[in-house]
Parts: structure tokens; sequence; C-alpha cells
């Protein structure tokens, strides 16, 4: 029997339901940390949502449109390290990896730096591992 997109687990490798876990902050909520907003910011990539990922990217930083790949495959994400660097501002690291067409795995390294405004976290920016 199929899962309904209720009760399929969440993208973000969190082991949760998907309504319980990104979709809360994909349906309007402001996600609590910076992580959970890494993680839900990593569901809309998987899910193709392009107003969240641009309504959840730092007006200072947002680019005018995001240009999904439709032969990229998103295959997990790995949350390295997540830490306050300040009272409204934070940084995750994670790896996500992913495939295009039917080439090999690749893997997405970077430490992204967050701040909080007005009550809601925002990516601002990141840099890329090795």
């Amino acid at each position: 029997m199929k899962k309904s997109s209720t009760e399929a687990v969440c993208p973000c490798g969190s082991a949760l339901v998907y309504e319980r876990c990104c979709g809360r902050w994909h349906d309007g909520q402001p996600a609590p940390d910076a992580e959970s907003l890494m993680r839900s910011r990593y569901s809309a990539f998987v899910m193709r949502n392009e107003p969240y990922l641009l309504a959840t990217w730092h007006v200072g930083q947002r680019p005018a449109s995001i240009p999904f790949d439709a032969n990229q495959k998103w295959l997990g994400l790995k949350i390295v390290e997540s830490k306050s660097t300040g009272a409204d501002t934070a940084e995750v690291e994670f790896i996500a990896r992913f495939r295009i067409g039917g080439g090999s795995a690749a893997r997405l390294h970077e430490r992204s730096r967050f701040v909080k405004a007005d009550g809601r976290w925002f990516y601002v920016d990141g840099d890329l591992r090795g």
C-alpha cells in the first residue's frame, strides 16, 4: 500500500513524518532554530519548492529565482555541526548528497550562516568545504 504524502518520511533525514517535520515550516510556521530551517530548506530543494526557498533566504542575498535541474536527484542530508554564534545568528555545516542524471553521486558540503529577524530564521550565505 502506497503511503499518502502526509505519511511520507521527511526528505531531511529526521525519520519523522513530513507533516510533523519540515511540512510545518513549509506551511508557514517559523522554524524554531537554524538547523530546522536548514533541514526544511533541503526538503524544499528536494521538492522544488521555490517560494519557500526564496521566502527563507535573507533579502540581502536572495536570488531572483532558483534554477532547479530536472535531472538532479537529492540522495540525503547529513548535519555535521549546528551552533549558535550570537543571540540572533547561527551556523550549520551540512553535507547534501545528490546525483545528476545517470552520473556518479556528488556532494555539496557547506557551512551556512543564518540570522534571525522578526522572529524568523533566514539563510544568509555559506562557504563551500572540500
